[in-house]
């Protein structure tokens, strides 16, 4: 049998390394209290049902937000003055508890150039501080510190560092002292370049001030409502940028989930090994 001539499977075929950039999914993680949390238990242990031939199975039930860890948002899940994007009635498409316009089963799967915008690095820290606003200029110098910048059709991937604080939920949902994440203008200047998704390693991907909790999310205006631009929060971009990667191949593949307004992932880097 002669080796398919695909350049995609000849890319594969000569070696891959592929980085995690999600955070692990388990009962008790930082969780936005507007979403009600993961929770995973064992509903069948072995033993419960043994088969004739001494089988045995066990399995699980999960209860979760749609918007809790590492996840996707659909452009159902934000409006403004009643609009989703592309002017859909919001009221409208909701009707009878899933969405009929916008909904999570039409996010597309991913395998897109991508971009690390490490602004961390560009400010010479490991964590940005707390609250911290993401400028344009920030971004355009993450660029420059990754000799590439994202284009139409790329992946913009944002990196704080505050994925540094996951396993500290109070640290990391930063309810008295705030997030670090894109302004409206950084956010403008990803739109600018057509991109087709863009992510943060928070909670919120935009800047929450201290004490200001998730009271207006324009920067999600922006990118979902104005411009069409899905929204991934929740990422790990420790050790693809420990790595000294900072353009990819970006691999994702969200649940198709009729209606709905968001979908877990598990989002990868791949680079040629």
């Amino acid at each position: 049998m002669t080796r398919s001539q695909d350049p995609l499977l000849s890319a594969v075929a000569g070696g891959v390394r592929l980085f995690e950039l999600g955070q692990p999914f388990f009962t008790g993680m930082p969780c936005s209290p507007n979403h009600p949390g993961f929770r995973m238990t064992l509903i069948r242990r072995h033993g419960d049902m043994e088969r004739p031939d001494g089988g045995s199975a066990a399995n699980e039930i999960i209860v979760t937000g749609g918007h809790v860890g590492t996840h996707i948002d659909a452009l159902s899940h934000v409006s403004h003055c009643g609009e989703l994007h592309g002017g859909v009635d919001a009221a409208e498409a909701q009707q009878g508890g899933t969405f009929t316009t916008h909904g999570a089963e039409n996010l597309p799967g991913l395998l897109r150039r991508a971009v690390l915008l490490d602004v961390a690095a560009v400010h010479g820290v490991p964590t940005l501080p707390a609250g911290y606003g993401v400028t344009a200029d920030d971004l355009a110098e993450a660029a420059k510190l990754a000799d590439a910048e994202p284009d139409r059709g790329d992946v913009a991937l944002v990196r704080t560092g505050w994925a540094r604080n996951f396993g500290d939920p109070v640290t990391y949902m930063g309810k008295e002292t705030g997030v670090p994440g894109v302004t409206v203008e950084a956010a403008q200047w990803l739109a600018e370049r057509g991109i087709v998704a863009t992510g943060a390693d928070t909670t919120a991907y935009e800047q929450i001030p201290a004490g200001a909790g998730h009271a207006v999310l324009p920067v999600h205006r922006v990118l979902l409502v104005e411009s069409g631009i899905f929204i991934m929060e929740h990422l790990n971009l420790e050790d693809v940028a420990d790595a000294g990667v900072r353009e990819f191949t970006f691999l994702l593949a969200p649940l198709r989930i009729t209606g709905g307004t968001g979908s877990p992932i598990r989002p990868l880097a791949a680079v040629s090994a």
